[in-house]
């Protein structure tokens, strides 16, 4: 690619916020038609980078160039001026609305000077979507669309506004396969077309799949670019966590015992007093792990919520080791034995400002050593933060500095660490590494593993579908509150997963 091929370039890019340099000097450039990847750890500092160039942030220094000339970008209304949308991870649509009017919302055309022309605005978007090969019906409440289809809203909205680059932040996180594959043919048409696009994933499979060049940053700095055919998976991990990162999950077959979970006919409602766990049953035995596929949103978080006590259940049954626990609170149940890993480790798993030896005991501190007589033990608590650190090799200064100051690998080890180190006969481990780098992802699915080996029965429920296939013994997809499918994982293909994950019915 020739050099006045570049349509944006940022040098010398530097971010400071407090205590952190989240850009240090960083060059990085897209050229005309290319889809170039930005790979990261998180906290890599890749996301400041993106918010920078959209806008969002101001740089401490470093200047940035639009099509070869200056750009000064203040707020995201400079970057669309200049051609340059985003299409977030959480879209930034409105439901009650249809696509037109999504799409014109802060861009509106008038007639007579007061009349919305929707008119004018749904032809343009039918233009664009059959330009660009991203069909979508402008009248449509974006509530009745599905994922994959609100994420065509989000980026026709940008060349609605006219963008020539465009920077796509985790675009498959909640896209089933088919839908990432359909994506992916997009973003390919895209740039037939003249736009560019920055992809920014943790998936390594895609960005050699898809990218025509790939960047990797760690600790705010840029450490390499290189294209495909030059790297591979393995490569481009150790390029992210500065070491060698065993990517493949080892495993022998499992072996299963007794069941140990038990759920039949169970029914949940939302906040809203919908029901959205519909008369499901499954079981999980010792020695085994049970994956939960299926995009996220399909009433696996109040699944999950219900089975560890901290939802009501409006419906059916619930038997752990033998005993039913219909109804119980979160304490009887990890006092039988369950250990949860839940899905949002900031909110429901620890406590920010309490010291990591604190939430190291957090479901055992009124028990012996901890608790003696209803006093706190601080001897015993510093000894168990001590051990547990050093066996579960948690990077933190010390056992008493918040837990809310270390890194999101870090605070997941701190849960897991605290979850494992009593007695457990069933894991229950939600998104166990959302958000986290392939570091720690790696030292997740070890101890998992480990887990299932030593006869603790694992239900493992996660948006992440080639996680599921990695580590599961049988695969349970979840659509629209139900279980639509319970296969051996051995026997299956991701395709087919897939295809039940976005509501297809399973061949009888």
């Amino acid at each position: 690619m020739a050099t006045n091929d570049i349509v944006l370039e940022a040098k010398g890019i530097t971010k400071h916020f407090p205590g952190v340099l989240a850009n240090d000097h960083v060059d990085f450039d897209l050229h005309k038609g290319e889809i170039h990847a930005l790979l990261g750890e998180n906290g890599a500092g890749k996301t400041t980078l993106m918010n920078i160039l959209y806008g969002l942030y101001l740089p401490d220094s470093g200047e940035i160039q639009v099509d070869g000339k200056p750009a000064v970008i203040h707020t995201p209304k400079d970057s669309i001026t200049l051609g340059i949308g985003m299409v977030h991870q959480h879209f930034m649509l409105i439901p009650v609305f249809t696509v037109a009017e999504n799409i014109m919302l802060g861009d509106e055309i008038v007639r007579n000077k007061i009349v919305l022309d929707q008119k004018a605005v749904a032809k343009r978007v039918r233009d664009l979507s059959h330009q660009y090969g991203l069909e979508i019906n402008p009248e449509t409440l974006v509530s009745q669309l599905p994922v994959g289809v609100q994420q065509r809203v989000e980026i026709v909205k940008a060349l609605y506004r006219n963008a020539h680059i465009l920077i796509l932040d985790e675009p498959t996180a909640v896209l089933t396969p088919q839908e990432a594959d359909e994506l992916f043919v997009i973003m390919h048409e895209l740039t037939k077309r003249g736009v560019s696009i920055i992809f920014i994933t943790h998936k390594l499979k895609e960005v050699l799949a898809v990218a025509d060049r790939i960047t990797v940053m760690r600790d705010g700095k840029v450490v390499g670019t290189a294209k495909p055919k030059e790297t591979d998976e393995a490569k481009l991990a150790s390029m992210m966590v500065g070491r060698e990162v065993i990517l493949k999950v080892d495993k022998d077959p499992a072996k299963p015992g007794n069941e140990i979970l038990k759920v039949d006919g169970l029914k949940v409602h939302d906040i809203r007093g919908l029901e959205v766990v519909r008369d499901v049953s499954f079981h999980v035995l010792a020695g085994e792990v049970l994956g939960i596929a299926g995009v996220q949103g399909n009433g696996q978080t109040e699944l999950v919520e219900a089975l560890t006590g901290l939802r009501s259940m409006a419906g059916g049954k619930m038997w752990f080791s033998g005993k039913d626990m219909t109804g119980k609170p979160p304490r009887p149940i990890t006092e039988t034995g369950m250990a949860h890993i839940p899905e949002d480790r900031q909110r429901h798993g620890l406590v920010l400002g309490y010291t990591v030896a604190d939430n190291m005991v957090l479901n055992t501190y009124y028990l012996p050593p901890f608790g003696v007589h209803n006093m706190l033990q601080p001897a015993a608590i510093d000894s168990n933060a001590r051990k547990l650190i050093e066996d579960y090799d948690v990077r933190t200064p010390s056992p008493y500095v918040p837990v809310g100051k270390l890194s999101g690998g870090n605070q997941q080890k701190v849960i897991v660490a605290r979850e494992l180190s009593h007695p457990v006969k069933l894991l229950v481990a939600n998104q166990p590494t959302r958000g986290l780098d392939v570091g720690s992802i790696e030292y997740i699915h070890k101890e998992i593993i480990v887990m299932r080996d030593r006869g603790v029965a694992v239900l493992l429920v996660s948006a992440e579908l080639d996680e599921i296939m990695a580590l599961s013994d049988r695969i349970a997809v979840m659509y629209r509150g139900q279980i639509v499918a319970t296969v051996d994982a051995a026997k299956v293909t991701r395709e087919q997963l897939g295809l039940w994950m976005a509501g297809a019915h399973p061949e009888e």
